[in-house]
């Protein structure tokens, strides 16, 4: 029989892995990409959310135009922007729906503000930012026509 001989004592096993050093170098720059990284991300997707209401502005702007075009008048405070997707009692002239579906909710999901000026002969469409309450500044801005 034939044996082979121990390895001496102090040989080591090649292993292969990280250290904690490494480990933390690894973890640190991490957290510094995500640092910079983030603010600007989310930064975005509040300028995002801004654009999509002033878009959704716009279309309800286009659509009073075009009830006031073919019924003679902006729809009263009481009728409100319900009617641009709903002929109002005994309005013969109207020829809507004006908008393919009903307008959402702003982007923070609060109602938009339907004022009519009659005085003016023209009406107000507003959004109250993302707080949903008048004044502000950055995202919770007012946001109209």
């Amino acid at each position: 029989m034939h044996t082979q001989p121990a390895p001496p004592m102090d040989t080591r096993i090649n292993t292969r892995g990280f250290t904690l050093m490494e480990l933390l170098v690894v973890v640190a720059i991490l957290g510094l990409l995500v640092g910079y990284v983030a603010p600007r991300y989310f930064g975005q997707v509040g300028n995002a959310e801004v654009k999509a209401a002033q878009a959704q502005l716009d279309a309800a702007g286009k659509a009073l135009d075009q009830f006031r075009l073919d019924t003679g008048r902006y729809p009263s405070a009481e009728e409100g922007l319900a009617a641009l997707n709903t002929s109002p009692a005994g309005l013969s002239t109207w020829r809507g729906p004006y908008l393919k579906k009903p307008i959402p909710k702003d982007p923070w999901g609060h109602d938009y503000r339907y004022e009519l000026r009659p005085q003016e002969d023209s009406f107000r469409v507003i959004s109250y930012g993302k707080d949903g309450v008048p004044g502000g500044s950055g995202l919770d801005a007012d946001l109209g026509l």
